[in-house]
């Protein structure tokens, strides 16, 4: 045991996959404790186990259960991160969290620190946080950026969320040095819509290519990660324009409530729902699934090379 002691449990099935180096790909829990209705979240986590299952690969959610990280949460435990009085836990709220008995959501950027330090190489999102939309006042940075740039995993998302300024979220990402490609595609998606109007600085075209990639890295001693900007599904995306119009809406409903800080994502994701008449919850679905789809190809890819995570844990 590593200086986490008895705070951080890998399950059984999910410690058997990182010791064979069998392909597994991990979930953030905040979509299932601050990013979609409960039942929602609940069926679409269910779809992409079921999805990254199929593909060959295990796929396990990390979270924060009464103050132990679990990394492969019990599908019977689940339904607690959609109930009260759990908490939004980035990064740096991890020792808290633990200290505390917390329990609550991981980010991507805790996802991310978590997937590092146990040697899991790739992690699948609906879209990572960005440089938000008036950050020239309120200085909101999400903290998934910085967390890129210091953990060498591979997250598989639709871009940056749409209440994100994108192209502000990509000058920071070259930046912070981490390294950013669309699969098959040339153009940054814009989460609910395929094309943010921004254009990625290298395309990929296969999940081997991906591996190849992360190898490269690990051989130039790059500590940063990757992001893998899959886009939406076509039929399941949304116009872009609407999209826009909708968060330039929600946005106007959060500086009226005064929402800010760690709330103020949930707050616009729900105004949003609203104001789309459930349609963008219908697409974040899409994504989320075709994220995991995508996940679950690199992490076989990854596997087959045999590589692994950095496996701090225990070190």
């Amino acid at each position: 045991m590593s200086e986490w002691g008895g705070a951080l449990e890998i399950v059984p099935q999910v410690a058997e996959a990182l010791a064979g180096r069998t392909p597994i790909v991990l979930f953030e829990s905040a979509v299932l404790s601050h990013g979609l209705p409960a039942d929602v979240a609940l069926h679409t986590v269910d779809d992409m186990t079921r999805d990254v299952a199929e593909a060959g690969a295990l796929a396990a959610t990390v979270a924060v259960l009464d103050g132990r990280i679990i990394v492969g949460v019990s599908p019977y435990d689940l339904p607690r991160l959609t109930r009260g009085g759990v908490v939004k836990i980035a990064e740096r709220d991890l020792p808290a969290a633990v200290a505390l008995g917390h329990t609550g959501g991981t980010t991507v950027s805790a996802t991310i620190a978590v997937a590092d330090l146990v040697g899991a190489p790739v992690v699948a999102t609906g879209g990572i946080g960005g440089v938000h939309l008036g950050a020239d006042r309120s200085w909101d940075v999400s903290a998934d950026l910085p967390a890129l740039a210091a953990h060498p995993v591979a997250v598989v998302c639709a871009g940056a969320k749409a209440i994100c300024d994108i192209p502000k979220t990509l000058e920071f990402l070259e930046t912070a040095g981490v390294t950013v490609v669309g699969f098959q595609t040339d153009r940054f998606p814009f989460f609910l819509a395929v094309d943010s109007g921004s254009p990625v600085p290298r395309r990929i075209e296969t999940p081997a290519q991906v591996a190849a990639l992360m190898r490269a890295k690990r051989a130039l001693m790059q500590r940063g990660g990757l992001v893998l900007a899959n886009p939406i599904p076509a039929p399941a995306g949304l116009d872009r324009v609407v999209v826009m119009q909708a968060v330039a809406a929600a946005q106007r409903e959060a500086d009226r409530a005064g929402a800010s800080g760690s709330d103020l994502t949930p707050f616009l994701l729900a105004a949003l729902a609203s104001i789309t008449q459930g349609a963008s919850l219908r697409a974040n679905a899409a994504l989320l699934r075709a994220n995991a789809r995508l996940a679950a190809r690199v992490a076989g890819a990854i596997a087959a090379t045999g590589q692994e995570g950095s496996a701090r844990y225990g070190s």
